[in-house]
Protein backbone atom coordinates (compact mmCIF):
# COMPACT_ATOMS: atom_id res chain seq x y z
CA UNK A 1 0.00 0.00 0.00
CA UNK A 2 2.79 2.29 0.93
CA UNK A 3 4.45 1.50 -2.37
CA UNK A 4 1.32 2.37 -4.30
CA UNK A 5 0.91 5.62 -2.35
CA UNK A 6 4.52 6.45 -3.00
CA UNK A 7 4.12 5.79 -6.70
CA UNK A 8 0.97 7.96 -6.77
CA UNK A 9 2.76 10.83 -5.04
CA UNK A 10 5.64 10.48 -7.44
CA UNK A 11 3.27 10.65 -10.43
CA UNK A 12 1.48 13.57 -8.84
CA UNK A 13 4.81 15.34 -8.43
CA UNK A 14 5.68 14.70 -12.09
CA UNK A 15 2.29 15.99 -13.15
CA UNK A 16 2.76 19.11 -11.03
CA UNK A 17 6.24 19.63 -12.46
CA UNK A 18 4.92 19.22 -16.00
CA UNK A 19 2.10 21.66 -15.24
CA UNK A 20 4.50 24.19 -13.80
CA UNK A 21 6.80 23.81 -16.83
CA UNK A 22 3.88 24.24 -19.23
CA UNK A 23 2.68 27.29 -17.32
CA UNK A 24 6.17 28.79 -17.44
CA UNK A 25 6.39 28.19 -21.17
CA UNK A 26 2.98 29.69 -21.68
CA UNK A 27 4.00 32.73 -19.61
CA UNK A 28 7.22 33.15 -21.62
CA UNK A 29 5.32 32.83 -24.88
CA UNK A 30 2.72 35.35 -23.73
CA UNK A 31 5.51 37.73 -22.74
CA UNK A 32 7.08 37.45 -26.21
CA UNK A 33 3.74 38.03 -27.88
CA UNK A 34 3.08 40.94 -25.56
CA UNK A 35 6.44 42.49 -26.49
CA UNK A 36 5.78 41.93 -30.16
CA UNK A 37 2.31 43.40 -29.81
CA UNK A 38 3.77 46.43 -28.05
CA UNK A 39 6.35 46.85 -30.84
CA UNK A 40 3.61 46.49 -33.46
CA UNK A 41 1.46 49.08 -31.67
CA UNK A 42 4.47 51.47 -31.44
CA UNK A 43 5.25 50.95 -35.15
CA UNK A 44 1.61 51.56 -35.99
CA UNK A 45 1.67 54.75 -33.94
CA UNK A 46 4.85 55.91 -35.75
CA UNK A 47 3.30 55.12 -39.13
CA UNK A 48 0.16 56.96 -38.14
CA UNK A 49 2.26 59.95 -37.02
CA UNK A 50 4.29 59.93 -40.27
CA UNK A 51 1.12 59.57 -42.30
CA UNK A 52 -0.40 62.55 -40.53
CA UNK A 53 2.82 64.54 -41.18
CA UNK A 54 2.71 63.63 -44.86
CA UNK A 55 -0.97 64.54 -45.02
CA UNK A 56 -0.13 67.90 -43.41
CA UNK A 57 2.75 68.48 -45.90
CA UNK A 58 0.54 67.54 -48.84
CA UNK A 59 -2.14 69.86 -47.57
CA UNK A 60 0.42 72.65 -47.19
CA UNK A 61 1.84 72.06 -50.68
CA UNK A 62 -1.65 71.95 -52.11
CA UNK A 63 -2.22 75.32 -50.49
CA UNK A 64 1.01 76.64 -52.01
CA UNK A 65 0.04 75.25 -55.42
CA UNK A 66 -3.31 76.98 -55.18
CA UNK A 67 -1.54 80.18 -54.11
CA UNK A 68 0.93 79.90 -57.01
CA UNK A 69 -1.89 79.26 -59.44
CA UNK A 70 -3.62 82.37 -58.20
CA UNK A 71 -0.35 84.35 -58.48
CA UNK A 72 0.17 83.02 -61.99
CA UNK A 73 -3.34 84.10 -62.99
CA UNK A 74 -2.74 87.52 -61.42
CA UNK A 75 0.57 87.96 -63.31
CA UNK A 76 -1.02 86.83 -66.56
CA UNK A 77 -3.76 89.40 -66.05
CA UNK A 78 -1.16 92.11 -65.34
CA UNK A 79 0.87 91.09 -68.43
CA UNK A 80 -2.27 91.28 -70.50
CA UNK A 81 -3.02 94.72 -69.11
CA UNK A 82 0.57 95.86 -69.80
CA UNK A 83 0.36 94.60 -73.39
CA UNK A 84 -2.85 96.51 -73.89
CA UNK A 85 -1.21 99.59 -72.37
CA UNK A 86 1.87 99.31 -74.61
CA UNK A 87 -0.32 98.85 -77.69
CA UNK A 88 -2.32 101.88 -76.66
CA UNK A 89 0.83 103.96 -76.16
CA UNK A 90 2.17 102.89 -79.54
CA UNK A 91 -1.16 103.66 -81.16
CA UNK A 92 -1.19 107.14 -79.73
CA UNK A 93 2.46 107.72 -80.62
CA UNK A 94 3.36 108.66 -77.08
CA UNK A 95 6.79 107.15 -77.56
CA UNK A 96 7.64 110.35 -79.39
CA UNK A 97 7.25 112.20 -76.12
CA UNK A 98 10.22 110.35 -74.63
CA UNK A 99 13.19 112.67 -74.17
CA UNK A 100 15.43 111.67 -77.04
CA UNK A 101 18.37 113.44 -75.43
CA UNK A 102 18.52 110.61 -72.92
CA UNK A 103 19.15 108.07 -75.66
CA UNK A 104 22.91 108.02 -76.39
CA UNK A 105 23.94 109.12 -79.86
CA UNK A 106 27.22 107.22 -79.52
CA UNK A 107 29.67 106.02 -76.92
CA UNK A 108 33.01 107.82 -77.09
CA UNK A 109 36.04 105.65 -76.34
CA UNK A 110 39.62 106.83 -75.91
CA UNK A 111 42.08 104.07 -76.79
CA UNK A 112 45.03 104.28 -74.38
CA UNK A 113 48.09 102.28 -73.45
CA UNK A 114 51.11 103.80 -71.69
CA UNK A 115 51.02 107.59 -72.18
CA UNK A 116 49.46 109.10 -69.06
CA UNK A 117 50.39 112.68 -69.97
CA UNK A 118 48.84 112.32 -73.44
CA UNK A 119 45.70 110.77 -71.95
CA UNK A 120 45.28 113.67 -69.53
CA UNK A 121 45.51 116.21 -72.35
CA UNK A 122 42.98 114.26 -74.42
CA UNK A 123 40.47 113.79 -71.59
CA UNK A 124 40.62 117.47 -70.64
CA UNK A 125 39.98 118.47 -74.25
CA UNK A 126 36.98 116.14 -74.49
CA UNK A 127 35.44 117.04 -71.12
CA UNK A 128 35.58 120.70 -72.08
CA UNK A 129 32.82 120.06 -74.63
CA UNK A 130 31.36 116.71 -73.54
CA UNK A 131 30.09 117.70 -70.10
CA UNK A 132 27.01 119.44 -71.50
CA UNK A 133 26.11 116.44 -73.69
CA UNK A 134 27.30 113.62 -71.42
CA UNK A 135 23.99 111.72 -71.66
CA UNK A 136 24.26 111.69 -75.45
CA UNK A 137 27.94 110.81 -75.59
CA UNK A 138 28.99 108.67 -72.57
CA UNK A 139 32.77 108.64 -72.28
CA UNK A 140 35.02 105.57 -71.87
CA UNK A 141 38.76 105.04 -71.58
CA UNK A 142 39.97 101.64 -72.74
CA UNK A 143 43.50 100.83 -71.62
CA UNK A 144 45.57 98.11 -73.26
CA UNK A 145 47.81 96.63 -70.58
CA UNK A 146 48.46 97.60 -66.98
CA UNK A 147 50.60 100.74 -67.08
CA UNK A 148 49.89 102.04 -63.53
CA UNK A 149 50.07 105.78 -64.30
CA UNK A 150 47.53 105.47 -67.13
CA UNK A 151 45.13 103.45 -64.98
CA UNK A 152 45.48 105.90 -62.09
CA UNK A 153 44.89 108.86 -64.40
CA UNK A 154 41.81 107.29 -66.00
CA UNK A 155 40.30 106.34 -62.63
CA UNK A 156 40.80 109.89 -61.34
CA UNK A 157 37.94 111.11 -63.58
CA UNK A 158 34.41 110.48 -62.33
CA UNK A 159 33.00 111.56 -65.70
CA UNK A 160 34.19 108.47 -67.57
CA UNK A 161 34.06 104.68 -67.41
CA UNK A 162 37.36 102.80 -67.30
CA UNK A 163 37.93 99.58 -69.25
CA UNK A 164 41.11 97.48 -69.07
CA UNK A 165 42.29 95.01 -71.70
CA UNK A 166 44.72 92.47 -70.28
CA UNK A 167 46.12 90.25 -73.02
CA UNK A 168 48.85 87.79 -72.09
CA UNK A 169 48.70 85.75 -75.28
CA UNK A 170 52.07 85.85 -77.09
CA UNK A 171 52.23 87.76 -80.38
CA UNK A 172 53.48 85.98 -83.48
CA UNK A 173 54.09 88.40 -86.35
CA UNK A 174 53.46 87.33 -89.94
CA UNK A 175 56.76 88.76 -91.16
CA UNK A 176 60.16 89.17 -89.47
CA UNK A 177 60.88 92.64 -88.17
CA UNK A 178 57.27 93.74 -87.76
CA UNK A 179 56.37 95.79 -84.70
CA UNK A 180 54.45 93.76 -82.15
CA UNK A 181 52.63 96.95 -81.14
CA UNK A 182 50.47 96.91 -84.28
CA UNK A 183 49.25 93.40 -83.43
CA UNK A 184 48.43 94.39 -79.84
CA UNK A 185 46.60 97.50 -81.06
CA UNK A 186 44.40 95.42 -83.37
CA UNK A 187 43.54 93.02 -80.54
CA UNK A 188 42.71 95.94 -78.26
CA UNK A 189 40.42 97.57 -80.82
CA UNK A 190 38.44 94.39 -81.33
CA UNK A 191 38.10 93.78 -77.58
CA UNK A 192 36.99 97.35 -76.88
CA UNK A 193 34.50 97.57 -79.74
CA UNK A 194 33.04 94.15 -78.95
CA UNK A 195 32.55 95.31 -75.37
CA UNK A 196 30.90 98.62 -76.27
CA UNK A 197 28.61 97.18 -78.94
CA UNK A 198 27.73 93.80 -77.41
CA UNK A 199 28.19 94.23 -73.64
CA UNK A 200 27.10 97.86 -73.26
CA UNK A 201 24.76 97.62 -76.26
CA UNK A 202 25.51 100.97 -77.92
CA UNK A 203 24.24 101.50 -81.45
CA UNK A 204 27.22 103.68 -82.45
CA UNK A 205 30.75 104.23 -81.16
CA UNK A 206 33.16 107.12 -81.75
CA UNK A 207 36.77 105.97 -81.57
CA UNK A 208 39.47 108.38 -80.43
CA UNK A 209 43.07 107.84 -79.46
CA UNK A 210 44.94 109.12 -76.41
CA UNK A 211 46.79 111.81 -78.39
CA UNK A 212 43.88 113.85 -79.73
CA UNK A 213 42.18 117.15 -79.02
CA UNK A 214 38.69 117.86 -80.31
CA UNK A 215 37.00 120.90 -81.87
CA UNK A 216 34.20 122.86 -80.15
CA UNK A 217 31.58 121.47 -82.56
CA UNK A 218 32.89 117.88 -82.44
CA UNK A 219 29.79 116.43 -80.79
CA UNK A 220 27.28 118.46 -82.81
CA UNK A 221 29.01 117.30 -85.97
CA UNK A 222 28.76 113.64 -85.07
CA UNK A 223 25.18 113.94 -83.84
CA UNK A 224 24.11 115.38 -87.20
CA UNK A 225 26.16 112.81 -89.10
CA UNK A 226 24.60 109.93 -87.13
CA UNK A 227 21.37 110.35 -89.09
CA UNK A 228 23.32 109.99 -92.35
CA UNK A 229 25.04 106.87 -91.07
CA UNK A 230 21.68 105.29 -90.26
CA UNK A 231 19.98 106.40 -93.46
CA UNK A 232 22.63 105.67 -96.12
CA UNK A 233 24.13 102.18 -95.91
CA UNK A 234 26.72 103.13 -98.55
CA UNK A 235 28.43 105.15 -95.78
CA UNK A 236 30.72 102.86 -93.81
CA UNK A 237 31.84 105.38 -91.19
CA UNK A 238 31.97 109.09 -90.39
CA UNK A 239 35.34 110.67 -89.67
CA UNK A 240 36.40 113.94 -88.10
CA UNK A 241 39.72 113.88 -90.00
CA UNK A 242 41.06 115.18 -93.31
CA UNK A 243 44.51 113.87 -94.29
CA UNK A 244 45.04 117.06 -96.29
CA UNK A 245 43.65 119.22 -93.51
CA UNK A 246 46.77 121.34 -93.04
CA UNK A 247 46.19 125.07 -92.53
CA UNK A 248 47.22 125.99 -96.09
CA UNK A 249 44.81 123.48 -97.69
CA UNK A 250 41.51 124.19 -95.90
CA UNK A 251 39.07 127.06 -95.70
CA UNK A 252 35.37 126.29 -95.14
CA UNK A 253 34.44 124.56 -91.83
CA UNK A 254 30.92 123.78 -93.10
CA UNK A 255 32.01 121.65 -96.07
CA UNK A 256 31.84 117.86 -95.89
CA UNK A 257 32.94 115.31 -98.48
CA UNK A 258 32.47 111.66 -99.28
CA UNK A 259 35.71 109.72 -99.66
CA UNK A 260 36.69 106.24 -100.83
CA UNK A 261 39.66 106.36 -98.45
CA UNK A 262 39.18 105.56 -94.75
CA UNK A 263 40.54 108.58 -92.82
CA UNK A 264 40.42 107.26 -89.24
CA UNK A 265 41.69 109.50 -86.40
CA UNK A 266 38.36 110.18 -84.74
CA UNK A 267 35.61 108.22 -86.45
CA UNK A 268 32.12 106.88 -85.79
CA UNK A 269 30.98 103.35 -86.57
CA UNK A 270 27.51 101.78 -86.43
CA UNK A 271 26.83 98.44 -84.78
CA UNK A 272 25.49 96.92 -88.01
CA UNK A 273 28.87 97.52 -89.65
CA UNK A 274 30.76 96.14 -86.65
CA UNK A 275 28.61 92.99 -86.82
CA UNK A 276 30.20 92.45 -90.23
CA UNK A 277 33.77 93.45 -89.32
CA UNK A 278 34.22 91.86 -85.91
CA UNK A 279 34.31 88.17 -86.99
CA UNK A 280 37.06 88.84 -89.56
CA UNK A 281 38.99 91.60 -87.77
CA UNK A 282 42.69 91.48 -88.76
CA UNK A 283 45.63 90.50 -86.57
CA UNK A 284 47.40 93.82 -87.25
CA UNK A 285 47.26 97.06 -89.27
CA UNK A 286 43.50 97.38 -88.83
CA UNK A 287 43.30 100.84 -90.46
CA UNK A 288 45.00 99.75 -93.69
CA UNK A 289 42.84 96.62 -93.60
CA UNK A 290 39.73 98.84 -93.64
CA UNK A 291 41.12 100.57 -96.73
CA UNK A 292 41.10 97.36 -98.75
CA UNK A 293 38.25 97.17 -101.24
CA UNK A 294 37.44 93.63 -100.17
CA UNK A 295 36.56 95.02 -96.72
CA UNK A 296 34.96 98.40 -97.38
CA UNK A 297 33.17 96.92 -100.45
CA UNK A 298 32.92 100.27 -102.25
CA UNK A 299 31.27 101.91 -99.26
CA UNK A 300 32.50 105.38 -98.51
CA UNK A 301 33.36 107.66 -95.60
CA UNK A 302 32.19 111.12 -94.63
CA UNK A 303 35.01 113.56 -93.82
CA UNK A 304 35.15 117.30 -93.15
CA UNK A 305 37.26 119.84 -94.99
CA UNK A 306 38.45 121.28 -91.65
CA UNK A 307 39.41 118.65 -89.07
CA UNK A 308 37.41 118.20 -85.88
CA UNK A 309 40.32 116.41 -84.22
CA UNK A 310 43.96 117.34 -83.82
CA UNK A 311 46.62 114.67 -83.39
CA UNK A 312 49.47 115.82 -81.15
CA UNK A 313 51.04 112.38 -80.78
CA UNK A 314 54.59 112.85 -81.96
CA UNK A 315 55.73 109.88 -79.89
CA UNK A 316 53.87 106.59 -80.29
CA UNK A 317 53.65 103.29 -82.15
CA UNK A 318 54.14 104.93 -85.55
CA UNK A 319 57.39 106.49 -84.27
CA UNK A 320 56.38 109.99 -85.34
CA UNK A 321 55.92 109.05 -89.00
CA UNK A 322 54.58 112.03 -91.02
CA UNK A 323 54.18 114.11 -87.84
CA UNK A 324 56.19 117.22 -88.72
CA UNK A 325 55.10 117.33 -92.35
CA UNK A 326 51.44 116.31 -92.16
CA UNK A 327 50.12 116.15 -88.57
CA UNK A 328 51.60 119.12 -86.77
CA UNK A 329 50.31 121.69 -89.32
CA UNK A 330 46.72 120.37 -89.20
CA UNK A 331 44.05 123.02 -88.71
CA UNK A 332 41.69 122.19 -85.85
CA UNK A 333 38.34 123.82 -86.39
CA UNK A 334 37.70 126.71 -84.01
CA UNK A 335 34.34 127.87 -85.44
CA UNK A 336 31.02 126.87 -83.88
CA UNK A 337 29.04 125.49 -86.81
CA UNK A 338 25.30 125.13 -86.25
CA UNK A 339 25.06 121.58 -87.59
CA UNK A 340 21.48 121.13 -86.41
CA UNK A 341 20.27 123.78 -88.84
CA UNK A 342 22.22 122.36 -91.80
CA UNK A 343 20.72 120.03 -94.39
CA UNK A 344 23.22 117.24 -94.95
CA UNK A 345 21.10 115.29 -97.41
CA UNK A 346 23.40 116.37 -100.23
CA UNK A 347 25.79 113.74 -98.86
CA UNK A 348 23.36 110.89 -99.61
CA UNK A 349 24.97 108.75 -102.30
CA UNK A 350 22.71 109.44 -105.31
CA UNK A 351 22.59 113.18 -104.56
CA UNK A 352 26.26 113.59 -103.77
CA UNK A 353 27.60 112.29 -107.05
CA UNK A 354 25.58 114.97 -108.88
CA UNK A 355 26.54 117.62 -106.33
CA UNK A 356 30.24 116.81 -106.63
CA UNK A 357 30.08 116.51 -110.43
CA UNK A 358 28.65 120.03 -110.67
CA UNK A 359 31.55 121.43 -108.63
CA UNK A 360 34.21 119.58 -110.64
CA UNK A 361 32.61 120.51 -113.96
CA UNK A 362 32.91 124.22 -113.15
CA UNK A 363 36.63 123.96 -112.36
CA UNK A 364 38.97 125.14 -115.14
CA UNK A 365 41.25 122.41 -116.57
CA UNK A 366 44.98 123.12 -116.62
CA UNK A 367 47.72 120.94 -118.12
CA UNK A 368 51.42 120.83 -118.75
CA UNK A 369 54.30 121.84 -116.53
CA UNK A 370 54.49 124.50 -113.81
CA UNK A 371 51.05 123.50 -112.55
CA UNK A 372 51.50 125.38 -109.28
CA UNK A 373 52.28 128.60 -111.11
CA UNK A 374 49.36 128.13 -113.50
CA UNK A 375 46.97 127.47 -110.63
CA UNK A 376 48.23 130.55 -108.86
CA UNK A 377 47.43 132.68 -111.90
CA UNK A 378 43.82 131.50 -112.04
CA UNK A 379 41.36 132.99 -109.62
CA UNK A 380 38.78 130.19 -109.47
CA UNK A 381 38.78 126.42 -109.01
CA UNK A 382 41.02 124.35 -111.27
CA UNK A 383 41.28 120.69 -112.12
CA UNK A 384 44.44 118.83 -113.06
CA UNK A 385 44.45 115.45 -114.77
CA UNK A 386 46.86 112.73 -113.60
CA UNK A 387 47.48 109.54 -115.56
CA UNK A 388 48.56 107.03 -112.91
CA UNK A 389 49.96 106.73 -109.41
CA UNK A 390 53.50 107.99 -110.23
CA UNK A 391 51.98 110.95 -112.07
CA UNK A 392 49.72 111.71 -109.10
CA UNK A 393 52.65 111.51 -106.70
CA UNK A 394 54.64 113.96 -108.85
CA UNK A 395 51.81 116.52 -108.87
CA UNK A 396 51.00 116.01 -105.17
CA UNK A 397 54.64 116.61 -104.33
CA UNK A 398 54.56 119.95 -106.14
CA UNK A 399 51.63 121.16 -104.01
CA UNK A 400 52.77 119.48 -100.78
CA UNK A 401 49.74 117.22 -100.14
CA UNK A 402 49.78 113.54 -99.19
CA UNK A 403 51.21 111.35 -101.95
CA UNK A 404 50.25 107.99 -100.39
CA UNK A 405 47.83 105.48 -101.96
CA UNK A 406 46.23 102.37 -100.46
CA UNK A 407 44.76 99.63 -102.64
CA UNK A 408 44.62 101.93 -105.66
CA UNK A 409 43.03 104.89 -103.84
CA UNK A 410 44.85 108.18 -102.99
CA UNK A 411 44.25 109.61 -99.52
CA UNK A 412 40.98 111.64 -99.33
CA UNK A 413 39.98 110.66 -102.92
CA UNK A 414 36.41 110.33 -104.16
CA UNK A 415 36.06 108.58 -107.53
CA UNK A 416 39.81 109.07 -107.90
CA UNK A 417 39.56 112.86 -107.32
CA UNK A 418 41.55 114.55 -104.56
CA UNK A 419 40.36 118.06 -103.63
CA UNK A 420 42.13 120.64 -101.48
CA UNK A 421 42.37 124.41 -101.17
CA UNK A 422 45.40 126.12 -102.54
CA UNK A 423 44.88 129.84 -102.74
CA UNK A 424 42.04 130.36 -100.33
CA UNK A 425 39.27 129.91 -101.31
CA UNK A 426 40.49 128.35 -104.59
CA UNK A 427 40.06 124.56 -104.88
CA UNK A 428 42.39 122.22 -106.72
CA UNK A 429 40.90 118.97 -108.08
CA UNK A 430 43.45 116.27 -108.97
CA UNK A 431 41.43 114.12 -111.36
CA UNK A 432 42.13 110.47 -112.13
CA UNK A 433 42.02 108.95 -115.62
CA UNK A 434 38.48 107.58 -115.25
CA UNK A 435 37.08 110.02 -112.71
CA UNK A 436 35.12 112.32 -115.03
CA UNK A 437 33.44 109.37 -116.73
CA UNK A 438 32.31 108.08 -113.32
CA UNK A 439 30.87 111.50 -112.53
CA UNK A 440 29.28 111.89 -115.94
CA UNK A 441 31.30 115.04 -116.69
CA UNK A 442 32.21 115.85 -120.29
CA UNK A 443 35.88 116.85 -120.56
CA UNK A 444 35.60 118.51 -123.94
Amino acid sequence: MKKILCDFRFLLFLAAAAFIYIQMRLFATQSQYADRLADAIESENQCTSQLRTLIDQISSQQGQIVSLEEEKQRLEQECGQLKVLVQELERKGLDRLIDKEQVPVAAVVIMACNRADYLERTVKSILKYQSSVASKFPLFVSQDGSHPAVKEKALSYDQLTYMQHLDYEPVHTDRPGELIAYYKIARHYKWALDGLFYKHNFSRVIILEDDMEIAPDFFDYFESAAALLDKDKSIMAVSSWNDNGQKQFVHDPKVLYRSDFFPGLGWMLARSTWDELSPKWPKAYWDDWLRLKENHKDRQFIRPEVCRTYNFGEHGSSLGQFFKQYLEPIKLNDVLVDWKSMDLNYLIEDKYIKHFADIVKKAKPIRGTDLVLKARNIGGDVRIQYNDQPDFERIARQFGIFEEWKDGVPRTAYKGIVVFRYQIPQRIFLVGPGSLVQLGVNDS
